[in-house]
């Protein structure tokens, strides 16, 4: 019996041919998942904005894993699902990286509502809407947002999730009404 090598330029040529073939085949999922790259990297890297009426969010913030994009405008009220560019309050430094990032909350105050905080809990109207942790996951001090009453064309927004960055931060503070761009149905 003899051994027979086969060089690598005609394995990988068979196995090009194969890949091209499957390809083919499955080009209907190919184009729909690179579609789906190209929105994400165009979503990552130049509009943070949603841009298709659908939303994914992989997030602890809500529950929500799928939401519809609901571009039409009206006053928005408390309980609301909302997408807003992130901008923090002015004067402060924004934690690097979110700044014009869009984030996904449920609107738990609006202008004219009381936010207050004992110790480390904040209260809307006297409803905890969670706990501010000390610091974050690298160490970064957070301080409670300080106690107000919301001022019109402001909303306080908030995250399901204990570790959400929300408007219990002063470094994330109220969000600007100009600054939300959509509502959100969910959907999953």
């Amino acid at each position: 019996m003899t051994s027979q090598r086969v060089g690598l330029g005609p394995w990988l040529l068979h196995g090009s041919r194969l890949m091209l073939h499957d390809l083919r085949r499955h080009r209907v999922v190919l184009v729909l998942v690179v579609g789906v790259w190209v929105l994400a990297l165009i979503r990552l890297f130049a509009h943070h904005v949603p841009v298709l009426p659908l939303l994914f969010n992989w997030t602890p913030s809500l529950p929500y894993k799928v939401a519809f994009v609901d571009y039409r405008s009206g006053a928005i009220v408390r309980g609301d699902l909302v997408v807003y560019a992130f901008e923090g309050p002015a004067g402060l430094q924004a934690y690097p990286g979110l700044r014009h990032q869009a984030l996904f909350k449920r609107v738990a105050g609006v202008a004219g509502d009381v936010v207050t905080v004992r110790g480390r809990e904040v209260f809307v109207n006297g409803v905890p809407v969670g706990l501010a942790k000390t610091h974050t996951f690298d160490r970064r001090p957070l301080e409670p947002i300080d106690p107000t009453v919301i001022p019109a064309g402001h909303l306080y927004v908030q995250g399901t999730s204990p570790d959400s960055f929300d408007s219990r931060y002063s470094l994330a503070g109220l969000v600007r009404v100009q600054d939300v761009k959509s509502r959100v149905i969910p959907l999953l």
